[in-house]
């Protein structure tokens, strides 16, 4: 069964189409890739999804459920949550605070009861609390709880941005690049950690990528892109090994690193 479904989705920019005629399925509890050259469309796919950017024609289907025209605080509450190629936390806030601000999300109290702070209010906020602490352990920034996000290290602020997204309980959620700026062991580190995000969490993960490592290790099915349009399709093994993917990545006479 597929949660998120796209159907010839293309978006303009003026005469600029950035994505062209688009479609793809992703399978609901799976990790899905999405890669290509830069420039390819990959982020705007992001932005269409989470309402950032309108779709100019085609559909977006989340749960059989149109989205193409809704704001992104409605496409958060339906349970899409992201996180972005340039790191966007709280710099001045704490670890643990960039992690609570997120939880409060799912505060289940009232402005009255935030007001007299007891009883229903007390016990929420218990279990916030809690809840960003699991979320640290989980990610590994407990012995990090107090120091300012923005003197993190790169790869541990990577982590924070997707533990903050994890803290509103999402079924869809898409890490636009998440291992840039990351090391090999770093990589491979967040390789296992994704899949165990996946398997703890009960959701579905598409990730954008150009660690070719990270993509072929942790994704059932993935998906090329090039200049806007969709160019292959499949496993690891036949993406890997298709002509049109290698010539993309390639070329034909010279290596255009990506």
């Amino acid at each position: 069964m597929n949660i998120l479904k796209l159907e010839n989705v293309t978006k303009q920019f003026g005469g600029l189409t950035a994505v062209g005629n688009v479609s793809f399925e992703v399978e609901k509890d799976s990790i899905f890739g999405l890669i290509g050259p830069n420039g390819a469309g990959k982020t705007t796919i992001f932005n269409l999804i989470t309402g950032i950017y309108k779709v100019t024609e085609g559909q977006i289907l989340f749960e059989n459920k149109d989205i193409n025209r809704l704001e992104p605080y409605r496409v958060a509450e339906m349970g899409i949550t992201r996180t972005f190629q340039n790191i966007r936390l709280f710099k001045k806030l704490t670890t643990y605070d960039n992690i609570l601000t997120a939880c409060h999300y799912n505060a289940g109290y009232s402005i009255l009861d935030s007001i007299i702070r007891f009883g229903r209010f007390k016990k929420e906020e218990q279990g916030l609390f809690e809840q960003a602490r699991e979320l640290m352990s989980i990610m590994g920034l407990e012995d990090r709880k107090d120091v300012v996000a923005g003197n993190l290290p790169y790869g541990l602020q990577r982590r924070l941005e997707i533990a903050r997204a994890l803290a509103l309980k999402p079924k869809l959620l898409l890490l636009d690049e998440p291992a840039a700026g990351m090391n090999p062991d770093e990589t491979l580190k967040l390789m296992e950690l994704i899949k165990g995000i996946r398997d703890r969490f009960n959701l579905t993960v598409v990730v954008i990528e150009h660690h070719m490592d990270l993509i072929m290790g942790v994704c059932e099915k993935i998906v090329v892109l090039n200049f806007g349009n969709k160019l292959a399709e499949g496993s690891a093994a036949q993406v890997q090994s298709n002509p049109k993917v290698i010539e993309a990545y390639l070329g034909e006479e010279e290596v255009v690193v990506c």
